[in-house]
């Protein structure tokens, strides 16, 4: 499809620079016309003043032979220029088709590749959700908890799906820009306190202890969006920390009314060559970790949120030694 598009885009582009070159090359022919004759005729003058005797005679006649030779030797000249801007200008056609195309291409590809992700991971739920409803209906000798199992695992694969959907469609407001209109202060530490409440009972459940050290310190952004972002790290610091381990909220205020968010954990750490790609929607570390329940679109949608708030968020981590993400708010 690309190579077909960049074909036309590339005449495309050598046919506006080719009319461009032969109107300006009939522009300088017919001015290199008429300053050749009037050349011509100011030499005639020049002779007939110089020379009075000739006057009347061809020696003092614009010299019609020069002219035409003048003209067909401007006219060889342009003709050779065209055909260098046709050759030259073929190939920097080229190269521009190929530089305007680039972020179409690149955009394609990750279009596809995102259908393909999001196909991929909306088949696991359903598949799992049609097998169990199947096996309950072919079995005969299924007793009520047996079915209650059934319809409580399937709700579960339901509340899975419902959450991708919800994570796609917050994608989609994030990357159209809606949430810089609902900009208001914001305070870190009260974001931190709510983020926390909503995760307490996943830490509990591992015995993980949260440790607020948090100050009052105010940026400007969307608040709900900015405490989602607090609980996706919270939530990855729970999913992957071993039980019995501590997790550390900080908040403090730099130089210049600079503002920093970090949440730091003791779990198992991310792997250096793995790091580059934390962001990569769909994105799992390891094929182990997609076994705590995640599609792997949570940091990318606190990747859109730090940018839509201007702020730089980094993930630094080794395996074993946990892993700490901080977000640095502008003045």
């Amino acid at each position: 499809m690309f190579k077909n598009a960049t074909f036309k885009l590339t005449i495309s582009y050598l046919g506006v620079m080719m009319v461009i070159s032969l109107i300006f090359s009939g522009v300088v022919y017919r001015i290199g016309s008429d300053n050749l004759a009037a050349g011509l005729i100011r030499e005639s003058q020049d002779l007939s003043i110089a020379f009075p005797i000739f006057n009347g005679t061809n020696l003092v006649q614009p010299n019609q032979a020069a002219l035409t030779s003048g003209k067909s030797h401007l006219l060889d000249e342009l003709i050779l220029t065209n055909l260098i801007v046709l050759v030259g200008g073929g190939l920097l056609s080229y190269v521009l088709a190929r530089e305007t195309l680039k972020p179409i291409e690149r955009a394609h590809e990750q279009q596809k590749r995102f259908v393909a992700d999001v196909s991929h991971e909306l088949r696991t739920p359903l598949t799992a959700l049609r097998m169990e409803s199947e096996v309950a209906l072919i079995d005969d000798s299924i007793t009520a908890d047996d079915l209650k199992k059934v319809i409580s695992s399937n709700i579960e694969e339901a509340d899975k799906l419902e959450a991708l959907i919800n994570n796609l469609m917050r994608l989609t407001r994030l990357e159209a820009g809606e949430l810089q209109q609902q900009f208001v202060s914001v305070d870190l530490k009260q974001l931190a306190e709510d983020a926390l409440s909503q995760i307490k009972p996943q830490a509990a459940a591992k015995n993980i202890t949260i440790q607020l050290k948090v100050k009052p310190v105010t940026v400007k952004g969307d608040k709900d969006s900015l405490t989602q972002m607090v609980i996706i790290f919270l939530d990855n610091a729970v999913k992957y920390s071993p039980k019995n381990t501590t997790i550390t909220v900080r908040t403090k205020a730099g130089t210049n009314n600079q503002a920093t968010l970090e949440v730091i954990d003791q779990g198992q750490g991310i792997k250096a060559e793995n790091l580059v790609h934390i962001f990569d929607r769909f994105y799992r570390a390891d094929p182990s970790r997609s076994g705590n329940g995640g599609f792997g679109l949570g940091l990318s949608i606190a990747k859109l949120i730090a940018d839509i708030h201007n702020a730089n968020i980094t993930i630094t981590s080794a395996p074993t030694k946990g892993t700490t993400a901080r977000v640095d708010f502008p003045a």
